[in-house]
């Protein structure tokens, strides 16, 4: 698998976060700051997530998404779209319950135009251990607020993170 990495591009307030390869929790305080960048920008109307070229998303990484999904819900009262052409992918999105929180396309959409002159990588943002861990609780606890099955499969996991403390 590709490294991942995390493009973005802003469209008069429609932001297009495109991601690459295997995202993984090394690129969630970059894409945790961008988020909370762009939710306070006073143009800001959409999100859509552009998976077509992601290889793979760790949990950490759908937390993040669904952290995403439901604050551009309180904002602009719209679910945020994602275009996952990868059936592994759709497969996990949905059995995470990303349907319930995201619009999500399995084709490539005829509208998406080539933002290619007008996007930038995320640099990565470093943390400390403490903040990342903080980080990888918060995005488990969103994922486990999303159904029962997820609650059950990430309570340990996010216990023993809070053991750690």
């Amino acid at each position: 698998m590709q490294a991942g990495r995390i493009l973005v591009a802003d469209h008069n307030g429609v932001y297009v976060l495109k991601f690459l390869g295997d995202v993984r929790v090394t690129l969630c305080s970059s894409l945790d700051q961008f988020v909370e960048s762009m939710f306070s920008q006073p143009n800001f109307v959409s999100v859509l997530i552009d998976l077509t070229e992601a290889e793979g998303l760790d949990s950490t990484t759908l937390g993040l998404l669904a952290k995403l999904s439901l604050e551009s819900k309180k904002i602009s009262g719209n679910l945020p779209t994602i275009v996952s052409t990868n059936e592994g992918i759709t497969r996990i999105l949905l059995s995470m319950g990303f349907e319930k929180v995201f619009d999500i396309h399995t084709e490539a959409l005829e509208s998406e135009q080539s933002i290619d002159d007008q996007i930038d990588e995320l640099p990565n943002v470093y943390r400390s251990e403490d903040e990342v861990k903080e980080k990888v609780i918060e995005a488990h606890r969103v994922l486990m607020s999303l159904n029962a099955k997820n609650a059950a499969t990430f309570n340990d996991l996010v216990q023993n993170l809070e053991n750690c403390r």
